[in-house]
This record gives structure tokens, sequence and C-alpha cells, in this order.
């Protein structure tokens, strides 16, 4: 291929961070979603779970605003995932009594369990995905945060 022609500012798609990125996201949420799927949960359904367990943490009322902020997800997907597990009576959306447009969120007794074995099997993933970075996971968790920032 003559420079003319050429597209990319690499010979092999492994030079750019980005594709590399990508393929790390892709193959940890594939395991992920096959490991959730046994229980009946996807990721993002586990993530908002997880998500509005910490925030409830910190405070008493969460609201599907704040845990979609909390987990940078989009408003309008957030909602579709929460009325989804509101369904599998894993949490309660209820009226705000400070702002009627709002939904306070709090996860159920049955929501707890699922998130406790939902955990083990997320860990469980993760030990294995990350296996190879493991001595280096100090550094691996630095550099993932200053991405994040």
């Amino acid at each position: 291929m003559d420079t003319q022609s050429q597209i990319f500012s690499y010979t092999e798609p492994e030079e750019n961070s980005g594709y590399l990125l990508w393929q790390v996201t892709m193959q940890w949420q594939l395991n992920m979603n096959r490991a959730l799927g046994k229980m009946g949960l996807t990721l993002t359904q586990f993530s908002l779970m997880a998500g509005l367990y910490w925030l409830s943490k910190k405070k008493h009322a969460v609201t599907q605003q704040q845990l979609a902020d909390y987990a940078n997800t989009d408003k309008m997907m957030t909602s579709k995932v929460l009325a989804v597990l509101e369904k599998k009576q894993i949490i309660e959306r209820i009226k705000d009594p400070g702002d009627s447009r709002a939904k306070q969120l709090k996860i159920t007794n049955k929501g707890t369990q699922a998130l406790r074995e939902a955990y083990r099997i997320v860990k469980q993933v993760d030990d294995v995905f990350f296996k190879n970075v493991v001595k280096d996971k100090e550094m691996f968790d630095s550099l993932l945060m200053r991405l994040i920032k």
C-alpha cells in the first residue's frame, strides 16, 4: 500500500491504545455477561445494583438520576434497566417526597442476596481475567484511574 492511500498512522491496530482498550473491554464484558447470565443478570444490571449499594452507604435516599451520574450511564437506559430490576424484585422505585418527578431507589432483601451472589461470580471472573497483571495491580489500577479522571 502506498503512503498516500494509508489511512492510519500505525501499521497494526495493536499499536493503538484505544484499540487495545476496546479489545480488553469487549473480552471482559463478554466474560462477565456469560457468567452473570447464569443467574439471570447482565453486567449493566450488576453495575447499577452495585452502584446503588455504594451510594446507599453514603446517603439515605438515592434517586435514579444520582445513580446514573454515579455509574456514568445514560439516564434513559438506566431507567429501563431499573424497571427490569424492579420487575425481578431486586430494587424498589419509590416516588421522591421532595420531587414528584424523581424516584428514590432501594435495594430489596432479594436484591441484596442477588448482589452478594453476583459479586462472588464477578470476583471469580476478575481473578481469572486479570491474573496476568495481578503483580502489577497497583500500577494498572493507577493508570486506569488516570484515564477515568
